[in-house]
């Protein structure tokens, strides 16, 4: 009965090849249908995987990796606009997102076998540029983030011209509204697809995420800046935060976090005022006291 006891959890090597991603590991990844406009004006359906934050902060960006001879690919370099659209998880979707990413159709003939709904873009009048032109989204879509290409020289990549690496400025995030209230509340998840590549020249394999679990971050660590930010960003409201007041409630228990900023915006807008400051931040407590 030895067998029983080999599980063969030693580490071995496995050779790092071409699509190292799906070929030399099993590394979990979205699965985004990319729509673009087409040379026709018709928008194009592409279905990807390698598509990632790229900047965090102060820009919000995308990285996108594309075959360099695609459809997305040509249209993004001539129409510098492109939207994701992140798809739940759903069979008959990911059936069809399997077939729009295959290569060598055209934009007719991947709209003909599309079963998505498409919208026009939710860009306002005063958001849209002069010159450019605006994918449809899928309105089946759990969120979209609607982009438009920076071509500037933040990023370069110099490798093989098969593949295309595109830097996407993230122009808007738009989300159904449950999934908004999920976002905000930090309770409640979509349940999205997990792309693991293509394995065996056979087939895709997907994946639906089990629930996640929610693990405390330890009291000893407390508040940080990062995490007063974070709440901020999340409320309601025209109020702006300059990011020295941020320090200031790096000591409140983080239970009361959300409840207190709340109260400091209610205050801000009382008085008319569009930023809190370290200062205003002094005179709200010294009234409290």
């Amino acid at each position: 009965m030895s067998w029983f006891f080999n599980e063969k959890t030693d580490f071995v090597n496995v050779n790092i090849l071409d699509n190292f991603y799906q070929t030399s590991s099993f590394y979990p990844m979205p699965v985004v249908i990319c729509s673009s406009v087409s040379e026709s004006g018709l928008t194009n359906l592409g279905s990807y995987s390698l598509c990632f934050p790229f900047g965090i902060s102060k820009d919000h960006y995308m990285m996108l990796i594309s075959r360099s001879t695609s459809n997305t690919a040509a249209n993004i370099r001539k129409n510098k606009t492109i939207a994701l659209n992140f798809i739940p998880y759903d069979k008959a979707y990911l059936k069809n997102a399997v077939e729009l990413g295959y290569p060598g159709e055209t934009t007719e003939e991947k709209l003909e076998e599309s079963i998505f709904t498409l919208l026009p873009s939710s860009r306002s009048e005063d958001e849209k540029k002069d010159g450019l032109v605006y994918p449809e989204i899928i309105k089946e879509s759990v969120q979209v983030f609607e982009c438009t290409w920076d071509e500037s020289d933040i990023f370069k990549y110099d490798g093989p011209e098969i593949e295309a690496h595109f830097l996407l400025k993230i122009d808007k995030i738009i989300m159904q509204e449950r999934y908004a209230e999920y976002l905000k509340e930090g309770e409640g998840f979509p349940t999205l697809p997990v792309d693991f590549g293509y394995r065996d020249s056979k087939q895709f394999w997907f994946s639906k995420h089990s629930h996640p679990y929610a693990e405390p971050i330890p009291k000893a660590k407390g508040v940080n800046t990062d995490a007063v930010r974070y709440q901020v960003e999340r409320m309601e409201g025209a109020i702006k935060w300059h990011p020295d007041a941020y320090k200031k409630l790096v000591k409140v228990p983080r239970i009361f976090l959300k409840m207190i900023i709340g109260k400091i915006n209610d205050a801000a807008a009382e008085q008319g005022i569009e930023e809190v400051t370290p200062e205003f931040l002094d005179e709200v407590n010294a009234k409290r006291r």
